[in-house]
């Protein structure tokens, strides 16, 4: 189940920083992404500490 919020945050992260260049409909969202990325940083270490 982790792992696959993991991959999701992920895929969201990568669409929202790779996106607006490859389509112009996805808005830019700075702050978001950022706070994903941190989010999916703390999930993959959990993960590898065995805790979640």
């Amino acid at each position: 189940m982790l792992t696959w919020i993991i991959v999701i945050l992920l895929i969201l992260w990568l669409l929202g920083y790779f996106g607006p260049n490859v389509y112009s409909g996805i808005p830019r969202s700075g702050n978001v992404l950022h706070t994903l990325l941190v989010i999916v940083a703390i999930l993959i270490i959990l993960r590898l500490l065995g805790i979640a």
